[in-house]
């Protein structure tokens, strides 16, 4: 007969039996820890790797940030050390206009270990009397130049008093003036700062013109022509002009712009001026041609100048100020003659255009200048025959780049208003050191 309490084939002794049971329940308690051991192992790894995975997001948007402040830094530094039409834009060593730089957009990086087939540097062919773009810190560009205008008008007086309309007492005095001018001129340009630049001009100026006329007070039926000449040195200019902001690709660039004109010329007041009977009162036939205006100038502007792939948009506003001279005599053939205070009308000045790259070297631009002079008022009062008067010129120009340091720029205006020259044509020749 067996007894209770012992398990077949086990000895049921106290201590073994207690050794056993202690073992057992260690081992399914060992079986149920192990699947939770793992799951908070892989729980651990998944947070760690989380963290990870965030530091190298941070890193990443962090060297980011700093590639895309050396990107903009190094685009800075190219513009400065460029040049192009007024400010740091995107520029080449020669003064050109890098129009390949000005429609690349500041934040693209570029594709290391693959050859660059963006175009090369292109130039804007200036078009206008004041450049666009800055000379870079401590470069010297010498630009010589020569400047051509011819200009022809036609005008008719009336002297006396008519009784009908179609019945006139008195003389008609018709004039037919033709007008040459060369202008040769070297002008220098020094980068103070890489925003800040200096320019002086030094112009002579050569100028033939041709009055074909009836005599005022002769009933000769016969045209006589009368023709002077005037030659020397013209006005000395001093420009300076200062970057406002910094541009980019998309953004306009806008150059702050201040003028100086000086009275190194000989003025119209200066040369003598025929003059008929009765005595002291003159015809406006000068027997020397001034090559100055007379008058010293300041000219206070804003030039603008907008990269937007494949072209570059550019324009410009500016007044002129003309300084008002007292105590004013003419010199004319029958001995001075006092005129007084004169104080030339303001002018009003507008320009815009656009360049265009025609290659890696060369360039066209098209654009549009007009000004707006002001009456004279003599002595306070307004000039007897002076009305405002409306200056419009369009412009084609044209750019070659030949070396380095070295371009050809050329252009050809033509007058849209009858006061404005009928054509005028400019060569310059900038030399970057």
């Amino acid at each position: 007969m067996k007894k209770r309490g012992k398990l077949p084939g086990i000895p049921c002794t106290g201590p073994r039996w207690v050794g056993m049971m202690a073992l057992l329940f260690t081992g399914v308690a060992q079986g149920a820890d192990q699947p939770l051991s793992e799951e908070q192992s892989l729980r651990e790894q998944i947070i760690e790797q989380t963290k990870r995975f965030e530091a190298l997001k941070r890193q990443m948007a962090d060297m980011d940030a700093r590639l895309l402040d050396m990107q903009a830094r190094l685009d800075k530094e190219k513009l400065r050390s460029t040049r192009a039409t007024g400010s740091s834009q995107p520029r080449g060593n020669d003064g050109s206009f890098d129009l390949a730089q000005a429609s690349q957009p500041r934040s693209q990086p570029e594709t290391v270990g693959q050859p660059d087939n963006r175009p090369r540097q292109q130039q804007v062919a200036q078009i206008f009397e004041q450049p666009g773009v800055l000379t870079p810190r401590g470069k010297l560009t010498l630009e010589p130049g020569l400047q051509y205008g011819y200009s022809s008008s036609n005008r008719i007086s009336l002297v006396g008093y008519t009784i009908i309309p179609s019945l006139l007492i008195g003389l008609i005095d018709i004039r037919e003036i033709k007008r040459n001018t060369f202008t040769a001129s070297l002008t220098s340009r020094w980068g103070v700062t890489n925003r800040f630049e200096l320019e002086a001009k030094l112009p002579y100026v050569y100028r033939s013109d041709s009055v074909v006329q009836r005599k005022l007070f002769d009933g000769v039926a016969r045209d006589d022509v009368f023709s002077s000449q005037g030659s020397g040195i013209g006005d000395f200019e001093v420009t300076g002009r200062y970057q406002l902001n910094d541009g980019g690709a998309d953004n306009p660039y806008y150059i702050g712009t201040l003028r100086f004109k000086s009275r190194s010329g000989k003025d119209p007041f200066e040369v003598e001026t025929d003059a008929v009977a009765p005595p002291n009162i003159s015809n406006e036939l000068q027997k020397e041609l001034p090559t100055g205006s007379g008058f010293y100038t300041i000219q206070p502007g804003l030039t603008m100048l907008y990269p937007a792939d494949p072209a570059v948009f550019f324009g410009s506003i500016s007044y002129q100020y003309n300084i008002k001279r007292s105590n004013v005599s003419m010199n004319t053939s029958n001995g001075p003659v006092l005129i007084g205070d004169i104080a030339p009308g303001g002018v009003i000045g507008f320009n815009f255009g656009m360049g265009l790259a025609l290659n890696d070297r060369s360039s066209f631009s098209i654009g549009y200048d007009h000004s707006s002079v002001g009456r004279t008022k003599i002595n306070g009062q307004t000039a007897l025959n002076s009305v405002r008067t409306e200056l419009g010129t369009l412009l084609l120009g044209y750019s070659h780049r030949i070396n380095k340091s070295t371009s050809l720029n050329v252009s050809v205006g033509a007058g849209v208003t009858r006061d404005t020259p009928d054509v005028q044509l400019s060569v310059r020749l900038p030399m970057t050191f």
